[in-house]
Order: C-alpha cells, then sequence, then structure tokens
C-alpha cells in the first residue's frame, strides 16, 4: 500500500469518476423499453412501447442514447437471446397505423438504422426473417373482380440508404435457406431483379458462353470427320478447323484465364481461403460448382494448346497449311482427343446454368445433382464387389479366358452388372462349376440387393427433396442475380431504380393513398383470404406528440383471459377458505359460552 496522499487522491478521484458513469448509464439506458426486453414478454413491452408519442414510437425500439453512445433495444434484444421480444417489435414496427391525417410504417425507420437488418438476423436470429418479411406485405380485405390488392414494402431490400443496390438478396443466398427464400416478398424482389436487369446480363453473358461451345463442337467433332480418309480433307476444311480452335484459344481460354486469376487474386488478398480435407487450403471461389468446372476447363484448354496437332506440324514438311496429321503430332493425338473430349463434356455442363430461366427444368436438373451421392455410393459398392470377386475367381483353378487375369475378369464382371455381358459364354462358364457359382452369388448381390437398394436410396433422397424443389431452384437463381449485377453499370442502376417508383405513394383501396417504398400488385382473391383490415385506425388527436390509444387487444388475448380467470379461482378460493374460517371460530364461541353457562347453573343449583 503506499503512502502517498496524491496517490491515493487520484484512486479516489477515478473511482468515484467510473462510479458516477456506471450510475449514469445505468439510469439513462434503464428505459422501460429495456425493462420489458429484459422480462422478454410481449405484454410487457406492448404496455412499455403503449405511452410513446406516435412520431418517435418507432425510434423507441430502435435508438438509445446514453452520453454519446447510442445502442438499438432491437439488437440488444437479440442479443440477450429475448427473441419473443424481438418478435414482438418486429410487429410493432411494422404494423401500419393511422390517424385522420398521417399513416405511421417503421419500416423506413428500422432499415435506416439498421441497414444490415437481413444479414443480422441470418446470422443470429434466423426465425424471424419471416415475421420480418411478412410485416413488408399489405393485403386489402377487398376484392374486386377475383383480385385482391397487394403492396410489397421491399424498397430498403433493392437498396440502400445511398441508392445502391442492397446486398439483402447476396445475404439471403448465402443463409441457403430454400424454404425463406420462397417467402412471397423474397420472391417478389427477386423476381423484378431478374426479370427487369439481371436476366439480360446473364443471357449475354451465356450466350458468348454458347457460341464459342458451338464453335467447339464444329472444330473438333464435325469437320475433322466429313471425310473417312484424312487423305480427302481440303486446304480450306484446314482452315476451318484452325479458324475454330483459333477462336477457342483466344476468345474462350484467354477470357477463363483472366477470370479464374481475378477470383483467385481477389480470395487471396481478402484471405477467404477454405480448408480441403481439413488441411489444403484452397480459395473459396472454387467451392462454386460453376467455377471450379471453370478451373478445371481452363486446365483442359491449356492442355490442348500444348498438345495441338496443328502447332506440332507447322515445321513439319507437310505441303498443306494447317495439317494435323503430319508424324511429329500422330504420338500427341490420342492424349490430345481424350482432353478435348472431357472438355466438350465440361462445355456442356456449365452450360447447365442457363436452366435458371425455367423454375421447373432448374428444379430438376438440381434434383439430379442432389440424389447423385447415391448412385456414387451404389457406384463405389460395385466395384468393390467386382474386385473382390475377381480376386476370388482369380485364385481359382480354372481355364476361361473371360477370367484369365483380374483386369479381364473385372471387364466380365462389369459386363454382367450392366446386362451386356454375350448369353453364348454363359455356357462356357458352365463347364468351371465354381466360377459359376461365384458368378451367381455375384449377379444376385447386383440384381436383388444393390440395384433395389439404390431404388429404395433414390426415392428417400427425392422424398427428402422435393419438400423444397423450388427453394433450391430459386436458390440457384438468387446466386446468378448476385453474380450478375456486379457488372451492371451506375447508369443503369439508376435507370431501374427509376422505373420502380418507390417514391410514389401506393393506394390500399380505391382513393385511399397510402404509404411509399414499394410495388402493387394483384393476386387472385383466393390465394390469401384476408377477412380483417390489418391497418389499425384510430380517431382522437392527431397530433405526433400524442401516444396512440390503447390497442383493444393490448389486454384482450387469451393468454390474458385465463390469467384474469386464473386469478378469480384462487381469489374465490382464498375467500371460501376465509369465510370457512370464521364461520367454524364462531360456532366454537357459541359452543364455549354455552357450556360456560350450563356450569354456572349447576353451580347455582347446588
Amino acid at each position: 500500500m503506499t503512502t502517498d496522499e496524491n496517490a491515493e487522491d487520484a484512486f479516489r478521484w477515478s473511482l468515484t469518476l467510473i462510479s458516477k458513469i456506471l450510475v449514469r448509464t445505468i439510469l439513462e439506458g434503464s428505459t422501460i423499453v429495456m425493462i420489458a426486453i429484459n422480462t422478454n414478454q410481449e405484454k410487457a413491452l406492448a404496455k412499455a412501447i403503449s405511452v410513446a408519442p406516435r412520431g418517435k414510437r418507432s425510434m423507441e425500439l430502435l435508438n438509445i442514447t446514453v452520453g454519446t453512445q447510442s445502442i438499438s433495444p432491437f439488437y440488444w434484444a437479440i442479443e440477450s437471446g429475448s427473441l419473443i421480444t424481438a418478435q414482438a417489435m418486429i410487429k410493432d414496427l411494422l404494423t401500419i397505423r393511422a390517424d385522420r391525417d398521417n399513416y405511421y410504417y417503421g419500416s423506413d425507420d428500422m432499415f435506416t438504422r439498421h441497414p444490415d437488418l437481413i444479414q443480422r438476423l441470418c446470422a443470429d436470429a434466423a426465425n424471424l426473417l419471416w415475421p420480418l418479411l411478412d410485416g413488408l406485405i399489405w393485403r386489402s380485405r377487398v376484392a374486386v373482380a377475383g383480385q385482391r390488392r397487394v403492396n410489397y414494402y421491399i424498397k430498403h431490400l433493392i437498396q440502400d440508404g445511398e441508392g445502391k443496390m442492397n446486398k439483402a438478396m447476396e445475404w439471403l443466398a448465402d443463409n441457403n435457406d430454400p424454404k425463406i427464400i420462397c417467402h412471397p416478398a423474397v420472391v417478389m424482389f427477386a423476381d423484378v431483379f431478374w426479370g427487369q436487369l439481371a436476366n439480360r446480363y446473364f443471357l449475354l453473358g451465356r450466350m458468348y458462353f454458347l457460341v464459342t461451345l458451338i464453335v467447339f463442337v464444329f472444330g473438333q467433332g464435325i469437320l475433322n470427320h466429313l471425310h473417312s480418309d484424312a487423305k480427302d480433307e481440303t486446304e480450306e476444311e484446314y482452315i476451318a478447323i484452325f479458324s475454330c480452335r483459333l477462336v477457342i484459344y483466344l476468345g474462350s481460354m484467354t477470357r477463363v484465364i483472366f477470370q479464374q486469376t481475378k477470383l483467385f487474386i481477389s480470395d487471396c488478398k481478402t484471405g477467404s481461403m477454405r480448408k480441403l480435407g481439413g488441411f489444403l487450403p484452397v480459395p473459396s471461389y472454387l467451392f462454386s460448382f460453376q467455377q471450379s468446372g471453370s478451373f478445371v476447363l481452363m486446365i483442359c484448354l491449356v492442355m490442348m494448346l500444348c498438345l495441338e496437332p496443328i502447332v506440332h506440324c507447322l515445321g513439319s514438311d507437310s505441303d498443306k497449311l494447317f495439317d494435323t496429321h503430319c508424324t511429329e503430332a500422330e504420338t500427341m493425338k490420342d492424349a490430345y482427343s481424350i482432353i478435348s473430349a472431357f472438355a466438350m463434356l465440361l462445355y456442356w455442363l456449365l452450360l447447365t446454368d442457363l436452366t435458371a430461366f425455367s423454375m421447373r427444368i432448374s428444379a430438376y436438373v438440381l434434383v439430379i445433382g442432389r440424389v447423385a451421392s447415391e448412385v456414387g455410393l451404389f457406384l463405389a459398392a460395385l466395384v468393390y464387389l467386382i474386385v473382390s470377386f475377381t480376386s476370388a475367381i482369380s485364385s481359382l483353378n480354372q481355364k476361361l479366358k473371360d477370367f484369365a487375369g483380374m483386369h479381364l475378369g473385372a471387364l466380365s464382371l462389369w459386363e454382367i452388372a450392366l446386362g451386356i455381358y454375350p448369353t453364348s459364354h454363359f455356357e462356357t462358364m458352365m463347364e468351371e462349376t465354381f466360377v459359376m457359382i461365384a458368378v451367381s452369388c455375384f449377379a444376385i448381390l447386383i440384381a436383388v440387393f444393390l440395384i433395389n437398394l439404390l431404388i429404395a436410396q433414390l426415392n428417400g433422397a427425392y422424398q427428402v427433396v422435393f419438400a423444397d424443389l423450388v427453394g433450391f431452384a430459386r436458390l440457384n437463381r438468387a446466386g446468378i442475380i448476385v453474380t450478375t449485377l456486379e457488372q451492371v453499370s451506375d447508369k443503369q442502376w439508376s435507370r431501374f431504380l427509376q422505373a420502380q417508383k418507390f417514391e410514389e405513394r401506393l393506394e390500399f383501396n380505391e382513393g385511399d393513398i397510402g404509404l411509399p417504398g414499394g410495388l402493387q400488385v394483384t393476386e387472385p382473391s383466393n390465394a390469401n383470404p384476408t377477412t380483417v383490415d390489418t391497418i389499425l385506425r384510430f380517431g382522437g388527436s392527431t397530433s405526433p406528440t400524442m401516444p396512440w390509444p390503447q390497442e383493444e387487444n393490448l389486454d384482450g388475448g387469451d393468454d390474458d383471459k385465463f390469467d384474469r380467470l386464473e386469478k378469480l379461482i384462487v381469489r374465490a378460493t382464498k375467500n371460501m377458505g376465509a369465510s370457512k374460517g370464521s364461520k367454524k371460530g364462531g360456532s366454537s364461541s357459541a359452543g364455549a359460552s354455552g357450556s360456560g353457562g350450563g356450569s354456572a347453573g349447576e353451580e347455582g343449583s347446588e
């Protein structure tokens, strides 16, 4: 301990200052809303916010200032796990209220205060996304000619506070929830993005890819097979083949190399790496099907260029320009053709993202991808059985040509599994009894067990995926929208926003001019039956400084009715117990007095 009085005064002053700061923080931060949040009860929050002025009601739930710092009660409710009050806050903020002069709706305040709201909910409270998105939709209870008006207030899902593209679509796509992506509000703004902006840019990009694929097909699969004999090929055909391959190498290979290099450098700079197999760091972009396929295609095209017969024949003695059949190229033709065939398959495989234009076709393709793992397990089990039975049959003392070695035996069992093994060879196999028994066991395992197990696995996998088919298809389209909109210029984006006319007020019903910031559509009246007006309308004062009149359902819910009934029963039970006690006490007193009187009478007679 120190004996310096100045040091003691300094510590005393510091502790006093800290205590004052803490007390001030507690006093200023402990509002009735924060106290209600700590109880995690919807009724307590409703009572706490009912006294707030109608003009500042939303900010009471979104902002509390303590000194120079501000916190959000809404985010505090999420962080503290008070999700019941957080959901009640969302419901209160997104309830449309009206007096005789104005409409009040907290959507603008909510997204202005929390521009990353969607991202935060996806990460910490995904179950609050559905009520949030429900609050962005208003449906009329009046149907006209079988159609109902619907207002989607999705301005803040499309643009941020600065007028740029909001990242809500990217956050929802990364969330990878097939159910929330099918919410009507998400479907609405996703379709607006796709139909009015993204599909054109996406189609232009894929059309370029489609043209290069057609050129690749002509150069690799059509022009070089016009004649059965290579000697009959003309110089014009060689020039056409060279032109096609030049387009592929310059127009496709260089473009893929540029894109892959850009993505690789971007992930390396940001440190966006993921472990492959738990130990090998790989850039995150390669975990995308399209990008990983493009990376493999780039490698194939580079290898094709290195093995290109035309390049190796340039210095040959051939009298034909761009010859592909010179002696120097003969040794590389097989490897070149195999890589070319693999690249051709990759081209067609990467073209499947064009299915995003149709939800039905896209869902079908995604189902194939989802159940492909079951087919992979079947093939792995089939290979295991083939290797097992082939090694066993090769150990037998037999002289069958089809099983003379493991390589021939494996090929024969593969043909048997596929049902293409010649039936005449079974007659020869009958001469070797043990071979016939082994092959019969193999055929039974394949036909009775593995095939039926594969069918059951495919059926089970399809049942699991079926409920979310459209959701997975929309997730796929959402990813395409996110990557495509990165190519949109600022000028095109400004035109797109002007076309939405978010600054114009939308009608609720005929002649009832409502709120801006949304899009109005009509839907069949039987799609979402609505019998109650979701707008809370109040009479009386229209001053923004006045609180809203107490809502009828604030204390009138079923839970409150049961609570009041329970309290009434408890009170009645206590009263009944008290009345019984008083009666019992009175009768006891009367009996005691009667006994006393009798004793006195006996004494008097004596």
